[in-house]
């Protein structure tokens, strides 16, 4: 067998043999604060900075879409993981990571492998991740590509060879902390968060200087006794209470802000030990990208003791709320409710259900909940829906501004939740989720759901046997994109709902789709099982 080392090696005598395919056009700031303009790529996780994962792209319509082909599968060769990620795009190239933290670049008409990357980790023992060996994605400066890896490293390679250029340590990883989701770069630094909500950790973000790696600037998301908030923690908690960052932001150039969701406090079904909000634990913190410092936050769930991260993709636009202009954040959360937000000072201005929950009656004026009563867990068990995975989770939304309609992956499920006080002692890097759970299959399904953001209306849904995983794109011609669990890949009418293509991959979609173009021709990739597909309309 190859080591690491032998294969990396192998990767650049087939790059020098290539000869000058993979030479690596800068990426600068202005390229980022394009966005999806060019078409030939695709530079952020979500495509561009406000989330929307909605590309401008119309060569593939309603007219045609249903003569998608595929033209190249990818085989990662990971049978066993989930691959979640979004490749990177640039003029012909993907750039993409997978599970057990391996990279590859890949040629976007071929899908020939130009180089390949695996992170050399502990042994899988030491490891402190929760729920899946995943990568979201890689994030691009300058000649370089970021990633972070599940032993807690954020690492540099040179996007020609995927040669390794620095890696530091964000934190110890056997203490609990982990890195899965794509960094994000925002006037050059890198912005990058951490998992492990279940492992006692406390949660933080982090900006890094891209050349050398040195850290700029930390948000913790658990204040430090005298800091603002911690008066919603008890005094000996603060430094195990969770609140991880693990999935990508966004930010808005205006006003210098970015916007990331955190996730759940520690332990996570049994709150008793930890009486308060629990601040800055299931929320949309609202930073300075310069500084890190606090802008305003918003709290979805205070005192979780559901295991509700709020780690979502927070959606940014102009609309018209009660006839006035307003910048909103948007963020359908895993609480079950879609919130709209003034992103200028994070004032509520309206949530709605989409989706069936049974733990608040609403969100209040204030955009606190409005909890009913007896759905907390309890030793004896508490029937609640939706299940600790939430009506939605990581899967990225979308938002078309031509149609006005938000576009989420739905998973409707119940849980009995079981609370337990954790073991005397414990500390960071022990896995202290405080209960157990027990299944309610009487309700298993999911849906791709198209809402009016602003009065709360489904407008459309499809129906999907099982719950889904996949996150959604919307393109300019009116089509929507999305999957399900039982492993088709669909394409829709963005207004009405009406299918217009699927196409059968073999295995689930944990992944978002996504589009470009190469030499006038449009693109649509995903990843499911262990192969990302490329599907494009048939050579005339």
């Amino acid at each position: 067998m190859r080591s690491a080392c032998d294969r990396l090696t192998m990767a650049l005598l087939v790059a020098a043999a290539i000869g000058g395919s993979l030479s690596a056009q800068q990426i600068a700031t202005k390229d980022l604060l394009e966005g999806l303009t060019n078409p030939s790529r695709w530079l952020t996780y979500s495509g561009d900075y406000s989330g929307r994962r909605h590309s401008p792209l119309k060569d593939i319509d309603q007219t045609n879409v249903a003569r998608l082909a595929a033209q190249w599968t990818f085989q990662t060769g990971l049978a066993g993981h989930k691959f979640e990620a979004t490749p990177i795009v640039i003029d012909g190239m993907l750039y993409v990571t997978g599970p057990m933290n391996h990279a590859w670049a890949i040629d976007g008409k071929s899908g020939r492998q130009m180089w390949r990357y695996q992170r050399r980790l502990p042994p899988l023992g030491d490891l402190r991740v929760c729920c899946g060996m995943v990568n979201r994605g890689f994030a691009v400066h300058g000649e370089r590509l970021y990633m972070t890896t599940l032993d807690a490293h954020l690492i540099a390679l040179d996007r020609r060879t995927g040669a390794v250029l620095w890696d530091i340590e964000l934190a110890e990883h056997t203490e609990g902390y982990a890195s899965t989701g794509a960094p994000l770069i925002v006037n050059d630094k890198v912005i990058v968060g951490v998992a492990g909500g279940e492992f006692a950790i406390r949660g933080f973000l982090d900006a890094y200087d891209p050349h050398d790696g040195n850290r700029l600037w930390r948000f913790w998301t658990v204040p430090a006794p005298g800091e603002s908030g911690a008066e919603t923690w008890p005094a000996e908690v603060w430094q195990r209470g969770g609140g991880p960052t693990w999935l990508t932001g966004t930010y808005d150039p205006e006003s210098n802000v970015l916007y990331w969701g955190t996730g759940n406090p520690n332990p996570d079904f049994y709150g008793a030990d930890r009486k308060g909000d629990n601040l800055y634990t299931n929320a949309l913190v609202a930073l300075d990208a310069d500084t890190g410092k606090l802008r305003w936050h918003f709290q979805f769930t205070p005192h979780d003791e559901h295991d509700w991260d709020a780690n979502h993709v927070p959606v940014l636009a102009d609309l018209m709320v009660e006839g006035q202009p307003r910048k909103v954040v948007m963020v359908a959360n895993r609480n079950g409710f879609l919130y709209v937000l003034d992103r200028t000072n994070g004032r509520f201005l309206r949530a709605s259900a989409f989706g069936h929950q049974t733990w608040a009656k609403e969100i209040g004026d204030d955009g606190r909940p409005v909890e009913l009563p007896n759905e907390r867990p309890t030793p004896e068990g508490t029937l609640t829906c939706p299940d600790l995975f939430g009506l939605t989770n990581f899967m990225s939304p979308s938002f078309d501004p031509l149609t006005g309609l938000f576009y989420v992956t739905v998973r409707e499920t119940c849980q009995t939740y079981v609370s337990a006080r954790p073991p005397e002692g414990y500390k960071a890097g022990d896995r202290t989720m405080g209960g157990t759970l027990r299944p309610a299959p009487e309700r298993r399904f999911g849906a791709l759901r198209a809402i009016d953001p602003l009065s709360g209306e489904q407008q459309w849904e499809i129906r999907h046997e099982t719950p889904a995983w996949a996150g959604v794109l919307t393109t300019a011609a009116g089509i929507v994109f999305s999957g399900d669990n039982e492993g088709n890949f669909i394409a829709a009418d963005s207004r009405t709902g009406r299918e217009l293509w699927r196409y059968q991959l073999g295995a689930p979609l944990y992944a978002p789709p996504t589009t470009f173009m190469i030499e006038d021709r449009q693109y649509v990739t995903i990843a499911a099982g262990s192969t990302l597909t490329a599907f494009a309309l048939p050579l005339l």
